[in-house]
């Protein structure tokens, strides 16, 4: 009995190997996938820290730093400006938005997307580096049956 189960249980094995071999021909591995992405993560991280390890800031640095956290403060007191400005003198500001009306619809479409594109990569950015905390139910275990089923079994 122990030669026929050697035999059948080398050949699930083999015939399991060979299942896996071809469903990552059509789905790589997840987990190989995930691990590949760590590492790429991890080496992009080290390069720019290398990077930055040594430099000194200069005025030149200091005033794009300046510049480049300009843009969003702007558009919020610009904008609330603009309410102060039509509150104060609404007939110069009606004559101010009507001369908006001639300004070609392409230039419009631009502006739409360099702005969108600024704030959704910067909102693009922070949403990939924060890492995700595990869901929790309202009653403070997870929403993983399976890992709470887990965690009781170990006793945690």
């Amino acid at each position: 009995m122990g030669l026929i189960s050697r035999v059948l249980t080398g050949g699930v094995k083999e015939a399991a190997d060979a299942a896996v071999d071809v469903a990552e021909v059509f789905r790589p591995n997840a987990t190989r996938q995930m691990e590949l992405n760590h590492d790429a993560y991890t080496a992009a991280l080290t390069q720019h820290g290398a990077e930055f390890q040594y430099a000194k800031e200069g005025v030149f640095d200091q005033v794009l730093n300046g510049f480049n956290r300009l843009p969003r403060p702007l558009l919020a007191l610009g904008t609330l400006g603009l309410f102060v400005f039509a509150m104060v003198d609404p007939i110069a500001f009606s004559e101010r938005m009507q001369g908006l009306t001639y300004v070609p619809e392409p230039l419009w479409w631009l502006l739409g997307a360099i702005v969108s594109f600024y704030f959704g990569a910067r909102e693009l950015h922070y949403k990939r580096v924060t890492p995700r905390k595990p869901r929790r139910s309202p009653t403070g275990r997870s929403s993983n049956r399976a890992l709470d089923a887990w965690r009781a079994e170990r006793g945690g």
